[in-house]
């Protein structure tokens, strides 16, 4: 994780990738429970269960570049297979692409996992 990172943003930068975070996270969450409750085939619920997973793993801000680009590639399904308007699928697709490409920040298990450590000296 470090070598595709050089840093995990922090201060200001590190609060907006939060955000991002938080935000996808908690809408692929939402649409992956909520569409368990109608009547589906399993292909087609498919992608909402493996969104809502990307998901959880976004909102902790663990694995972030592979679930971002899982989520990506999940809402690009979503938006060509569904008949009705897949313009939310795409701003979550470009969000999760957004996420693998910049990083979880920070704040996330990632930093804390992959992040440089320091060394304190007695």
């Amino acid at each position: 994780m470090q070598r595709l990172f050089s840093t995990f943003a922090d201060g200001w930068p590190g609060a907006g990738l939060l955000l991002l975070r938080l935000l996808s996270g908690a809408a692929l969450i939402y649409f992956g429970i909520t569409n368990l409750g109608e009547e589906h085939t399993a292909a087609s619920l498919a992608p909402q269960i493996i969104g809502a997973i990307a998901g959880i793993l976004l909102l902790v801000g663990l694995w972030t570049p592979v679930a971002g680009a899982i989520v990506a590639l999940v809402q690009v399904w979503i938006a060509y297979s569904r008949a009705s308007d897949p313009a939310f699928a795409i701003v979550l697709a470009a969000l999760g692409a957004a996420l693998a490409m910049i990083g979880p920040g920070a704040w996330s298990i990632d930093a804390r996992l992959f992040g440089r450590k320091r060394i304190r000296t007695p």
